[in-house]
């Protein structure tokens, strides 16, 4: 006899199908049902120290995964992990956000139940401002529908959804899963043959045509396709910062990053000659474009992305990204090139000169010779995210941060969810000293589940983009002693570095530490700070007015 089907087994059936092996997040004891359940299900329960912790991990494994999900309880568990969620909504992370509320008959008996707030709907109407789906399992009838619609919004948009389950409802009887739907809805056809062939005539009249490539071919598994069309074409191909890593950067086509006035100048002037920029899967943000630096000019540009294809002023809506691409790769306009592409030079070798005091800029030289194929970077915001955009990334999907909605905090538990979601890869984590303070604590998870990243430090006692902007002491923090933290968690190793010859001993020591964590403390002069920064913080307090205010730069030794 078949076993009898419940709202909790179907949610866990569907997550199954959907591919997830594991759910990240803290119970509570609107949720405990649930979780019991999860507990006894193939799904495995990753428990984290917050609940904010948690939403980094789930959306750093819905990134190379392809979909992850978060388990929490009403209200104070719920609106803590918010932050995270609304992170995920921003960078189009597939993310499902599974809550527990009160019981739909003790809502009836007792209205002021404890985590409540406002009414029993504010979380969920909360959440629906950071979400493109949601609902309340209220109704075992009507629960599978609401759970299926839900999870494929979340698939078709690659953005985060909200799943409410009362906890008296996490056993009631419903109805058995059907089929799901084998296919994606298709492109129109006579719009997609039309928009192909415009952009193929563009790009065959082209001399210099370049392709740009952002976070949507992450999102939505693109690379594949991405790697067809610029071997195919021939032409050179730059990523976006949140794209970065979506092809292999020691691709010979490869370009480099493009951030408008922020980035590397070959890699701008490259981009905004090109005579016809075809940019695929990128929606256009401040940190993309270098805070509104880039020159690009509409009437050279083909932009398709997951809501529409636009050539010059032509919209074409009804037409996936994976469609529009599909067409690109079959249309001949490999025999249209004019023009080789011309790869970025190598990075130059590093020599360490042992007593030579660390900074950010030899710092970040010295992590390109550091990276091995078996290493994921996830980079934290700030100087972390800025010095490590021209790292060489030796695979796809490979470069992991929250380069758009830039909260603090990502770092470490995305290390978390990052491994626990392709073991094979070993993070390797650049953090500043004021974004590990926020949730530097998810190295016991680390710990917990016999993980094994490699994490930096940056420590300037501070906020570093905020000190060139507007200084005062606001933006000093405590210096921790970062490296002790193996002491307290009884587990990993971790070491100071205050000059080369000391990070060269740091990195030959974590290289071999496989069996668990390594944490070192990056010592930096808090006025010190990358390039990339230098230029973003120029830009930043002239928009802002607030450049009088800021700290004049050292000078610096030439590298």
């Amino acid at each position: 006899m078949a076993e009898s089907m419940t709202v909790g087994k179907y949610l866990i059936h569907r997550l199954r199908e959907r591919g997830l092996k594991h759910v990240f997040g803290i119970p509570g004891d609107y949720v405990l049902n649930f979780y019991d359940m999860l507990s006894r299900s193939p799904l495995r329960v990753i428990g984290t120290c917050t609940e904010a912790g948690a939403g980094f991990a789930a959306d750093a494994y819905a990134r190379v995964n392809g979909l992850g999900a978060l388990c929490v309880t009403y209200c104070v568990g719920g609106l803590s992990a918010l932050n995270a969620v609304a992170g995920a909504y921003a960078e189009k992370s597939p993310l499902i956000v599974i809550s527990g509320a009160p019981g739909m008959r003790e809502r009836i008996r007792s209205p002021l139940l404890h985590h409540r707030v406002k009414d029993f709907n504010t979380q969920r109407l909360i959440f629906e401002q950071v979400t493109v789906a949601s609902a309340a399992l209220e109704d075992p009838a009507r629960a599978p529908g609401q759970i299926d619609e839900t999870i494929a919004a979340c698939l078709r948009t690659k953005r985060p959804v909200y799943l409410e389950l009362p906890r008296d409802m996490v056993d009631r009887p419903c109805a058995r899963p059907a089929p799901l739907p084998s296919a994606p809805v298709p492109s129109d056809p006579a719009t997609l043959r039309e928009a192909v062939g415009e952009a193929a005539a563009m790009l065959c009249a082209a001399r210099r045509p370049v392709i740009l490539a952002g976070v949507e071919v992450h999102r939505f598994g693109l690379q594949d396709m991405l790697l067809r069309l610029v071997e195919r074409s021939g032409y050179p191909v730059a990523a976006t910062l949140l794209g970065k890593s979506v092809i292999s950067e020691r691709h010979p086509q490869y370009l480099g990053v493009y951030e408008g006035a922020m980035g590397r100048d070959e890699v701008r002037k490259a981009v905004e000659q090109a005579d016809c920029l075809l940019i695929l899967g990128e929606f256009m943000t401040d940190i993309d474009l270098g805070i509104f630096t880039a020159n690009l000019d509409v009437s050279r540009t083909i932009n398709a992305n997951s809501e529409r294809i636009a050539i010059r002023h032509h919209q074409f809506e009804e037409i996936t990204l994976r469609d529009f691409l599909r067409g690109l790769i079959a249309a001949p306009i490999d025999r249209c090139r004019r023009a080789p592409p011309v790869p970025p030079a190598p990075p130059k070798p590093f020599h360490a000169q042992p007593g030579r005091k660390m900074t950010v800029r030899r710092f970040f030289a010295r992590m390109n010779d550091f990276l091995e194929d078996e290493f994921a970077v996830i980079s934290d915001v700030g100087d972390s995210l800025f010095g490590a955009a021209d790292l060489v990334i030796h695979r796809r999907t490979e470069f992991i941060s929250p380069a758009y909605y830039t909260s603090m905090g990502f770092g470490v538990p995305a290390a978390v969810g990052a491994q626990i979601g392709r073991p094979r890869l070993r993070p390797v984590v650049f953090v500043g000293d004021g974004a590990f303070q926020m949730t530097g604590q998810e190295l016991s998870t680390v710990v917990k589940y016999g993980l094994n990243p490699i994490i930096f430090v940056l420590n300037n006692k501070g906020y570093t983009t905020e000190r060139f902007l507007k200084d005062g002491p606001y933006n000093d923090i405590h210096d921790w002693a970062y490296h002790k933290w193996p002491e307290l968690l009884r587990a990993g190793w971790g070491c100071e570095v205050r000059t080369e010859g000391d990070l060269e001993a740091a990195l030959a020591q974590a290289r071999g530490n496989a069996a668990g964590f390594s944490l070192i403390n990056v010592h930096l002069d808090p006025l010190d700070r990358s390039d990339a920064l230098d230029r973003l913080a120029s830009r930043l307090a002239k928009s802002a007015g607030l450049l009088k205010g800021s700290r004049r730069r050292p000078r610096r030794r030439r590298a």
